[in-house]
């Protein structure tokens, strides 16, 4: 059973055209497709730059504000022993005027 080639001529030329016409994108086509989105992501990259820049700011603020409280914590355990220490004298002397004298 051979099949003529006069058959197939027609499936071949109706193939042919199917897949030419299909098409493709144009690049024109697909810049203008992208164009909103690609603004979008623009507007978005210099939205998180900003907030990057703020964050760096706000990180480096938080840790001077550490190290200031870390600084004055050591001075205030320095004068909290100086305190303790008038104090215990001042009580000594209180002590020492409140005996009775024989």
């Amino acid at each position: 059973m051979v099949i003529p080639m006069t058959k197939f001529a027609p499936m071949v030329v109706l193939l042919a055209g199917a897949v030419g016409l299909s098409g493709c994108a144009t690049k024109s086509y697909v810049r203008e497709q992208i164009a909103p989105v690609s603004q979008r992501v623009d507007t978005l990259e210099q939205r998180l730059q900003q907030t990057d820049t703020t964050a760096k700011t706000a990180l480096a603020e938080a840790q001077a504000a550490s190290g200031q409280i870390q600084n004055n914590s050591q001075r205030l355990d320095q004068l909290t022993g100086r305190v303790d220490g008038v104090d215990q004298r001042l009580s000594a002397q209180e002590q020492r005027r409140k005996r009775p004298r024989n």
